[in-house]
């Protein structure tokens, strides 16, 4: 294939002004609405990786478009031979700067008879050499190119001038100033009448701009498909970590199943309304081997896999101290610890009750919890707390701890603060009180439990809410 700028042949005729005006006009435009679309875009949330990913896409569109316009003004203009060779960084008709090599495009014919190399002046600003300078043989051309890009450019221009296969690649020159360029080159070797090869030309375009867009659009692709992906798995992670932390009973337990003044207990996790990631929420009944039993619920600050696998490892640390026969008071002091120092610290609420069936005791202790509502004889009342901070919120904390003897029939209520956190239409604490005449009524806390769901289960709650009802047993 004859070289479209060197070969001897008469030089082609450039296509109309008028047809190339209007496609200069129409690449403009659709470059303004592409602009618009992408400002827009950047008015969303930049910590959002589709928000990144669309904007960096309008980016790359714009850049194409911005080529388009630069390689159809160089069309208008005509080959390169009948230009003017005035080199300046004056801004032309067109709107783009004379000067600037990001982007340009140029051409280079070597003749293999001759030794003659011809440059056009563009190839001369993308390869940051001085107008008037010798332009480079195909012998001096691989000493610009990084050394891992000089084997590709070597196989390139062999098999393009021994074998007629056609150039087509990419490869990084260092300037004289020690940047770095990436470029796409072009080009078929030119024949003589008897089919040997008596040159080869070739297209050279600065890609280096083009290139870093289309990684910034790949990788915020990447980083927006994680982020679907986390969206799609991460609740499903978080329900069954705190499947896992939750007790292994659901429903109703009754503990210690042989004991007179036995716990009949119950337990339920109500959703928030919003319905979107599971909450630090957790509630837990376990008999000790004492006989006692230890009862809690908690709440840890976040959603989602953070806030469940923080719960696991706080409520695995209550379990195994309960065991040990540590104090509700010095418990908590160790929890606050544990969650102070942890890799990932956050603050929480909780609530450790351990109740003694011989003799009806309750000793219990609170850290920024709602303390346990008690129930007797058809009213309730909200126990008084005794003092203690939130988990994880100052250090060397120490927390009180309090007691009160329960009765037969006494209904103990233990929830956290989404339970009775007011939305705008939610049930406040009034209407858990206000169960009191159906508690008194209660066969058993499984049926307590029935009435709190049914009052508390429709509120519009800000918050997930984990609830357990103990009754003492005659």
């Amino acid at each position: 294939m004859p070289s479209h700028l060197f070969a001897d042949r008469p030089a082609p005729q450039p296509p109309a002004h008028d047809a190339v005006d209007a496609l200069i006009h129409r690449a403009r435009r659709l470059r303004g609405d592409v602009d618009a679309v992408g400002r827009n875009t950047a008015v969303a949330d930049e910590d959002d990786p589709r928000a990144r990913w669309q904007r960096a896409l309008c980016d790359l569109a714009v850049q194409h478009l911005d080529n388009l316009d630069q390689h159809l003004g160089q069309l208008k203009a005509g080959p390169p031979a009948r230009r003017s060779t005035a080199r300046d960084d004056r801004v032309t008709a067109d709107g783009a700067s004379a000067g600037s090599s990001a982007n340009r495009v140029g051409s280079a014919e070597w003749n293999l008879l001759t030794d003659e190399v011809s440059w056009s002046e563009e190839l001369y600003e993308i390869f940051g050499r001085p107008p008037g300078s010798p332009p480079l043989s195909l012998d001096d051309l691989p000493s610009v190119l990084l050394p891992d890009d000089q084997p590709k450019l070597t196989s390139m221009v062999t098999g393009c001038l021994v074998d007629g296969q056609p150039m087509d690649g990419e490869f990084r020159i260092v300037l004289p100033d020690g940047q770095v360029r990436t470029l796409h080159m072009t080009g078929e070797p030119v024949l003589d009448s008897e089919g040997c090869t008596a040159s080869m030309w070739a297209v050279l375009r600065d890609v280096g701009e083009l290139r870093r867009s289309e990684e910034t659009v790949s990788r915020n692709r990447e980083s927006a498909r994680l982020d679907e992906h986390t969206e799609r798995t991460e609740p499903r992670t978080a329900v069954e970590l705190q499947e896992t932390a939750l007790p292994p009973w659901r429903g109703s337990l009754r503990l210690p199943s042989p004991a007179p003044g036995a716990l009949d207990i119950a337990a339920h996790h109500l959703p928030s309304a919003a319905g979107g990631l599971i909450g630090g929420d957790w509630y837990d009944a376990m008999e000790l081997p004492d006989g006692r039993t230890v009862l809690s619920t908690g709440d840890l600050s976040g959603h989602g896999i953070p806030a469940t696998s923080a719960t696991a490892m706080l409520l695995g640390a209550l379990r195994g101290m309960a065991v040990a026969g540590i104090e509700p008071g010095a418990l908590m002091g160790h929890l606050d610890h544990l969650l102070e120092t942890s890799m990932q610290p956050a603050l929480g609420s909780a609530l450790c009750c351990r109740f003694d069936p011989a003799t009806g005791l309750l000793s219990w202790a609170q850290a920024g919890h709602p303390a346990p509502v008690l129930f007797r004889d058809g009213a309730g009342r909200q126990l008084p707390p005794p003092d203690g901070a939130l988990l994880g919120a100052a250090s060397q904390v120490a927390y009180e701890q309090d007691e009160v003897r329960l009765l037969p029939g006494d209904v103990l209520v233990l929830h956290t603060d989404g339970l009775t956190r007011r939305s705008d239409r939610g049930a406040g604490p009034e209407q858990l009180l206000a169960l009191a005449p159906r508690f008194a009524q209660a066969r058993d806390a499984q049926e307590c439990m029935r009435g709190v769901v049914e009052e508390f289960g429709g509120t519009e709650r800000l918050d997930d809410a984990c609830v357990l009802v103990a009754r003492i047993g005659a």
